[in-house]
């Protein structure tokens, strides 16, 4: 394999589709179990890859080297081969802040949920706090010294302005799940779902119904599949093939 994903379950990904018409190479997808991802890594027979969950974090005893967005962040989610030593970066960062962006979410000052706390998080809560949140509050089903419960936030912190999971609850094919329920939630205006397929998630859903923003990740995956690729190749692309491609791809996915 020279450019492919890793991950776990990768049966929901749109990253070959996205990346063969961002770059002329062939990109594979690369499911590992937990037995195959220590013997995958210490081959690195590779030219460049993504990383998914739930190996983010988990590929960093293996790198030379990040970069400082990544180190920052402490997850990894695009490695390039250099003469047999490994390079990470985080491409996460740049895709959610295009997200915002494009969607005129305005962070600054206000209290923002985040559910999970794997790799992708620690992109987004560097992006939010880079841009001045006043409050990220996190929750998440698993023990954890950083988040709250979840009894916790519909007791104490149902006055988020905004709401961002990036968890896999809800991913295909457990499409009929839902993070957390929004009713509670009256403060709240925009939901930013990171999951991508399917295209309409049971919490994005639930947003659109009460008047708020409700958006899920395609538009992010896109932008940090075009970041990665400058990375893969050392050349620059412009923003305006997101949009064309995210058009593409939603009339695929619809």
């Amino acid at each position: 394999m020279d450019y492919g994903l890793i991950g776990g379950r990768l049966g929901h990904s749109y990253s070959k589709e996205i990346h063969e018409k961002l770059a002329d190479y062939t990109y594979e997808l690369c499911p590992l179990s937990e037995n195959e991802f220590a013997p995958f890594m210490e081959k690195h027979d590779f030219k460049a890859i993504n990383v998914t969950i739930p190996y983010k974090q988990r590929v960093i005893p293996y790198l030379l080297k990040m970069d400082k967005k990544a180190e920052k962040i402490g997850a990894v989610n695009c490695i390039v081969n250099r003469n047999g030593e490994l390079y990470g970066y985080n491409t996460d960062y740049d895709g959610f802040a295009y997200m915002l962006d494009k969607h005129n979410v305005e962070v600054a000052r206000k209290k923002i949920l985040v559910i999970g706390n794997g790799g992708a998080a620690q992109a987004v809560k560097a992006c939010l706090n880079d841009r001045k949140c006043r409050e990220i509050v996190i929750v998440r089903r698993g023990k954890d010294d950083e988040a709250v419960t979840y009894d916790e936030v519909y007791a104490e912190h149902t006055d988020v302005d905004i709401i961002v999971n990036t968890s896999p609850v809800g991913m295909y094919p457990d499409v009929d799940e839902s993070p957390i329920d929004l009713k509670p939630f009256k403060k709240c205006t925009d939901v930013i779902d990171l999951i991508y397929n399917p295209a309409e998630t049971l919490l994005t859903a639930q947003a659109k119904k009460r008047g708020m923003l409700g958006v899920t990740g395609l538009e992010m995956l896109i932008a940090q599949a075009k970041v990665a690729v400058e990375i893969f190749l050392d050349t620059d692309i412009s923003d305006d093939v997101i949009e064309t491609i995210y058009q593409n791809m939603k009339r695929l996915i619809n």
